[in-house]
């Protein structure tokens, strides 16, 4: 399928699971198993070697031995993130710096209080990648043209989340957590507009670095657009699979 087939079939899925009477403990079940199997991937991206297993029993509260301090509170503080987009898609505001610094802070909550909220007043290189982030000064700049960017938009809201994660993570506006804060924010775009939130698993890693090298080196976001789409279409695949199961 191309790009406008699978967005086709995303928002025909979409209307037909809002058919569907879901109770409330359905619902709170749904998200929690999603909200664990995230925190897990995003932070696998990311180099933390805990378990899905490990993952969640660090969040019931449980020390994993031989595992490090700073993977405890990645594991912790993603799934706070979660919960603070969340609360943010209800009062359906539009995307802003402060909203951003605000997940940004919770990612790097005890692991690096001093960077966390502010913009990197240092400049960056990516390990094994061509492109290059802007200097550290242009940076506010930058971040005032990307939000300027998102309020003039009028694409499909999983091209405007999918848009969103990739110009914001080629910004790099962070010293450290730029992958998981621009992660979560296109999550909290999709559920603004209506779409489940989704989640890029850590097997799907090169497919979706590759995909962020076009879209920053050649301005190409057509494979990173395709991929956010495949993965919203499973999402509501899997869904509707759950669903019809109960």
């Amino acid at each position: 399928m191309n790009l406008e087939q699978i967005l086709n079939e995303i928002d025909d899925l979409k209307n037909l699971i809002a058919q569907f009477e879901i109770l409330e403990e359905e619902e709170k079940s749904f998200r929690q198993d999603f909200n664990l199997r995230y925190t897990y991937e995003s932070n696998a991206i990311e180099g933390n070697t805990l378990t899905l297993m490990e993952t969640k029993v660090v969040l019931e509260g449980v020390t994993i031995g031989g595992k490090s301090l700073r993977e405890h509170f990645e594991v912790i503080n993603h799934h706070d993130a979660i919960e603070f987009i969340e609360g943010l898609v209800g009062e359906k505001q539009p995307l802003n710096e402060y909203d951003i610094k605000s997940i940004h802070s919770l990612i790097l909550k005890g692991i690096d209080d001093n960077n966390a909220r502010t913009y990197r007043k240092c400049n960056v290189r990516i390990s094994g990648s061509e492109h290059i982030p802007p200097e550290h000064f242009e940076v506010p700049s930058k971040m005032q043209d990307f939000i300027q960017w998102y309020q003039t938009q009028d694409l499909h809201p999983i091209i405007k989340a999918s848009r969103t994660h990739a110009i914001l993570v080629g910004i790099h506006p962070f010293v450290d957590g730029n992958g998981r804060t621009s992660r979560l924010v296109m999550n909290l775009e999709l559920l603004k507009a209506g779409y489940p939130a989704i989640n890029i698993k850590n097997e799907s890693k090169f497919e979706y670095y590759n995909a962020l090298e076009l879209a920053h080196t050649k301005e190409d976001f057509s494979k990173f657009d395709v991929l956010v789409a495949r993965y919203s279409l499973s999402t509501l695949q899997e869904k509707k699979q759950r669903l019809v199961k109960i």
